[in-house]
Parts: C-alpha cells; structure tokens; sequence
C-alpha cells in the first residue's frame, strides 16, 4: 500500500473542509503534548528519582517529598505546544500569537516555581544543621523568592505587551516612590532580619516573652515578615519582624544557657511577731542540726560585744532577735539543699515593710530550667518554710477572712 499517497489523498480531501483540517490538527498537537507530558513525567522523572533512591543522603525524606524535576517537566508540553502551534493550518494569527505568549507565560511561572521548589528544599536542609538554629536563613530565601517572582511577572507582562523587561524595568523607575510604598513592610522586615541576626538577638527554640503581643513561649519559625511563637497555653502569636527591633522582648536564653533559674519570692511576716529571743528559746532551736553553730557562734559574738557596755543599759546591748534566727536558718537550709545551684547567689534579705507585713524575700538559683522540676523545687522549699516558722515565734501575715470573722463572731457570742 501506498501510505505516502494515501496521506495524500486525505490532505486533499481535508483541504475541501479548513475547519476539520484545522481541529483534526489540533487534536494532533494535544495529543503529542500529552504524549511529551507522560515521557517526559513517567518515564525521564520517575528514572531521576530512582536513581537518586540510589545514592544513600540523610536529606533523602525531602527529596523524596519535594520533587524538582517534576515541577520542571511541566515545561515540556508547553514548549511542544508553542513550537507546534504555528504548523496547525487555518489558524488566525491572532489566535497564534496569544497561545504562543499564554506558552511562554506558562514556562516563566514554571521555572519560578521550580527555583521556588529548590530553593524550599534548601531552607529545610539547612535546618537539619544544629547551626540553623542561631543563623535562620528562611526571611533571606523568602527575600530571594519575592524578586523572582517580580522578575517572572516583569517577563510575563513583557511577553504580553512585545516590550523587553529591561523597558519595564525604565519605566518602573518613575514609579519608585509607588514600590517603596507598597514594599514598606517588606523592607523594614528585611531590614530588621538583618539586624535580628547580626546581633543574635533571636534564635528559633529561644523562649521569649512579649507583653505587648501577649507572646510567651518558644520561637518555632522565623520568616521575612513574622516571627512565629507558640505560647504554653499552645496557642501561636505572630510578631511582624520589625516589632522585634522597634520594641522591647525579653529573652530567657540566657537562663537556658546558664543551665539554672533564679527563685525570688517573699514571705510576708507579721511584725508584731518579732521579739528578741529568751534562753528558753535559743534552747530549743538548738535542738536544730543547722542552727547549733550558728547559735553558739552569734551568742560568743555578742557576748564579747555586750562585754564592751557593761555599764550601760540593758537597752542598748545586743540581743538575738526570732526574725535574725530565721533569715540564718533559711540561708543554712538553702545552701544545703540539693536543688538549689551552689555556685550562684543565695540571699535571704528583708525588703521594705509595707501595709501587708514585713517581707522577707528568697533570692536563689535552682541546679535546673525544667518547668516542672523548679515549680518542685520551689514549692518545697516554701512548703517546708511555712511549716517551720511557728518554731521561731513568728508568724505569716495575712488579711482576715470571712472564716476568721466568723469565729470572731461565734466566740462574742459565747462569751455573751
């Protein structure tokens, strides 16, 4: 059989009829896009990612789950349809010209999208490494994006209008004002990025706290425009990147680092329960492991004061005090206690007396950051001071209750 004649004949009786010549034509050129599209996606990706399969990579989860070469396969059938539209007879020029370009446009977006894609693949590399954390590289990759894809939609507009980019670029420079304002975010968060990292001010895994935004947790993302925090209640705030330059933050880094956190609480006293201690009680104080030095010590210290005022008042002599006792007795209980850091400053002072009693505070170190162990720790420590102060002669200050009213109440009434 003749084929070359047959192919002939059709095309001649096809030429009595331009619209099913041109369909016919048409529907060639889809179906060899489509057939470009499965080689090109089935059989060329599919054998690249087998091969990478090959090659034994910790990072070979994200390549698995990020595949390049099949974002850029998609290019393939739009080039098979801008270099095949020109061969589909009957065609309006129009009609050619606007495929080509839509083509053209397509193939721009796709090359954004897939340096888009790599360059995804890259941040999530790059946090896999312990450095990522102290220098973030996400805002910068973002940075990089956003002019690429400005530069995408340039050529795509270019591509419309039949006009270079470099044209668009000139006449954009008139509208330099126009972009400043529109990008004002963008480049004071850059800005700030830069700052943020050049003074090591925030890392991700840092805890921060924010009043102002109700931020109060860990850092888990650092992005060009935000700053990502998941508070301990996990709910998310989201900072914009520049608040974190143009505003005050504290960071608990440093706690982290040092590897202890501080306790500084205070217990308000009653001041009408201070008094200078009898022998009695000095006696049975003794009786305390930590206080029997300390005891004999102060008495041999004061005894050899008082030698020295033997002819004045009893009122002017040095006398041991319940409230001196038990600020010697804190400070003992602390500097023996397992959880509490020994290398750091342990102080028991009292601070200024006001209207609720007379404070005194705890000022120490616990040898742990982890929430739960220096609540622990903090609570016993407190718990057994609570305890033990009734032993000294001295009592907790704190406003009457209703139940106190009550008994006050029912002993009148008693008495009545």
């Amino acid at each position: 059989m003749d084929y070359l004649g047959f192919i002939r004949d059709i095309r001649v009786e096809l030429s009595h009829y331009p619209w099913l010549e041109m369909v016919l034509a048409l529907i060639v050129l889809i179906l060899f896009a489509a057939l470009a599209n499965f080689i090109a996606k089935r059989i060329i990706v599919r054998g690249i990612r087998h091969l990478i399969t090959k090659f034994k990579s910790p990072n070979q989860s994200i390549f698995a789950q990020h595949s390049v070469t099949r974002r850029f396969a998609n290019i393939v059938p739009a080039i098979v349809i801008m270099n095949g539209i020109s061969t589909v007879p009957h065609l309006p020029e129009k009609v050619i010209s606007l495929v080509q370009m839509s083509a053209q446009a397509f193939i721009f977006l796709t090359l954004a999208l897939t340096v888009s894609e790599a360059l995804n693949i890259f941040n999530l590399i790059y946090q896999r490494n312990p450095k990522s954390r102290n220098k973030p590289i996400k805002g910068y990759l973002q940075l990089v994006k956003l002019i690429l894809f400005v530069v995408c939609g340039l050529m795509i507009l270019g591509t419309f209008l039949k006009k270079d980019v470099f044209t668009l670029l000139a006449g954009f420079g008139a509208m330099a004002a126009v972009l400043m304002l529109v990008f004002q975010n963008t480049i004071l968060s850059l800005v700030a990025s830069v700052q943020i990292a050049s003074y090591d001010m925030v890392r991700i895994g840092d805890w921060i706290e924010m009043p102002s935004l109700n931020a109060d947790g860990d850092v888990i993302d650092m992005s060009l425009h935000t700053v990502t925090v998941q508070n301990f209640d996990k709910t998310f705030t989201t900072i914009p990147t520049n608040k974190l330059v143009t505003d005050t933050f504290r960071n608990w880094r440093g706690m982290s680092e040092s590897g202890c956190r501080r306790i500084k609480r205070s217990l308000f006293l009653d001041q009408s329960s201070v008094h200078f201690m009898s022998d009695d009680e000095q006696q049975k104080l003794k009786d305390f492991l930590l206080l029997d030095q300390y005891l004999d010590a102060k008495k041999s210290e004061i005894e050899e004061f008082n030698n020295h005022l033997s002819n004045q008042s009893r009122y002017n002599q040095r006398r041991l005090t319940n409230l001196g006792t038990f600020r010697a007795y804190v400070e003992f209980y602390l500097r023996q206690h397992q959880g509490i850091a020994q290398n750091q400053t342990i102080l028991v002072r009292q601070m200024q007396p006001t209207s609720e009693g007379l404070p005194l505070e705890i000022y120490a170190f616990t040898n742990t950051i982890a929430w739960a162990s220096y609540e622990a720790i903090q609570s016993d420590i407190f718990d057994h001071l609570i305890a033990i102060i009734p032993e000294f002669g001295l009592r907790i200050y704190q406003a009457p209750s209703g139940h106190d009213f009550q008994l006050l109440t029912t002993e009148q009434e008693t008495k009545a």
